[in-house]
């Protein structure tokens, strides 16, 4: 069977569940995007009402306005936007693939594994463009991947969610180093490097941002296609083989997909841990365990959320800003020990 074939499973998926769109949730979540956006231009170290964020937006009213939010502002949201999106899609597609619920591209590697990428170029060919960057960032996001996708298929990893993530918390410590090995040798990748690894959605211009928007939609597209199929690899191998599926060709486009998507955020804005882990369990308590829901909502929350933690960030710090990256690891952090040890209570790990 192609891929093609494959992915036109979707309907045949989804007339045999009957999926009942959950429309309050949508109405929501879109409110919630809204309202992100606004926040993301209006709030930060000086607070501009709403009527002179529009008009600096169509190039008119006062010159520091248009300062802070044609230029700074607006960059970091278009880029707020496109992580979000790709992480939310990453992180519904490795829970997915791995059949683990605290599967995150942050703690299982695939982000240590694009920021090795970007590290070892630097030392290699010295300063990297954005598009350097992003295949640099895709080749390590890969290669990691790889890795956690193989291991989530031992038995050691299968027999408890807790020990794939521990797994990938020691994998991306052993990256992390040979990264922190890389950058402590040369002085110009430390500069460039020790603001870029936090998180951050200032890293880059609006301009090379958009450049990188194709990257996210065909990674996105994909997710999104493979929704349907994965509900049906949900039911076992077996039963998906039954069904027509072959489950090698979905992991295999899955991993696809999250190199695609995570390298391309990793290059944009630095590593980013724990939103690919709050969102799909944020979403599955709202509208339940499908896929072909939980997947588009992802693409309108966890946008959502990085932009609200960003706002955030630049609150708390006093006139020194508080990085998203550090914001959404003070928020995801506390939702996983609660998840272990909930998962410890009920006696399923």
């Amino acid at each position: 069977m192609s891929s093609s074939s494959l992915i036109s499973r979707r309907a045949e998926a989804g007339d045999r569940t009957g999926l009942r769109w959950p429309w309050p949730a949508t109405l929501l979540s879109i409110i919630l995007l809204a309202v992100a956006i606004v926040l993301s231009l209006a709030v930060g170290a000086r607070f501009i009402p709403f009527d002179e964020v529009v008009r600096s937006l169509v190039g008119t009213g006062d010159e520091n306005v248009l300062n802070i939010v044609g230029e700074l502002r607006v960059s970091r949201t278009i880029t707020g936007l496109l992580c979000g999106v790709a992480l939310g899609a990453a992180g519904v597609l490795m829970q997915a693939l791995t059949r683990n619920p605290i599967a995150d591209p942050g703690m299982l590697g695939v982000n240590a594994g694009a920021s090795f990428g970007v590290v070892a170029g630097l030392a290699m060919f010295g300063t990297l463009g954005v598009g350097g960057t992003v295949w640099l960032a895709l080749a390590g996001a890969a290669a990691a991947s790889a890795v956690i996708f193989w291991f989530s298929g031992s038995r050691f990893a299968a027999a408890s969610p807790v020990r794939l993530v521990l797994a990938g918390v020691a994998f991306s410590a052993i990256l992390g180093g040979a990264t922190q090995a890389l950058v402590l040798t040369d002085e110009r990748i430390l500069d460039v490097f020790r603001f870029w690894r936090v998180g951050s959605l200032t890293a880059r211009p609006a301009e090379e941002v958009l450049g990188l928007v194709a990257f996210v939609i065909v990674g996105a597209v994909l997710a999104l296609l493979l929704a349907p199929v994965l509900n049906l690899m949900s039911l076992g191998d077996d039963s998906a083989i039954a069904l027509g599926v072959r489950p090698g060709l979905v992991r295999a486009l899955g991993l696809i997909a999250v190199t695609v998507l995570c390298g391309t955020a990793t290059a944009i804005a630095g590593p980013i841990s724990f939103l690919g882990l709050v969102v799909p369990h944020l979403l599955r308590r709202v509208v339940g365990p499908d896929l072909r829901a939980v997947m588009p909502l992802a693409l309108v929350v966890a946008p959502a959320l990085l932009l609200l933690a960003d706002t955030v960030g630049r609150l708390i710090g006093r006139g020194a800003e508080v990085q998203v990256g550090i914001v959404m690891a003070f928020v995801g952090a506390p939702l996983l020990i609660a998840f272990v040890v909930g998962r410890r209570r009920a006696g399923l790990s």
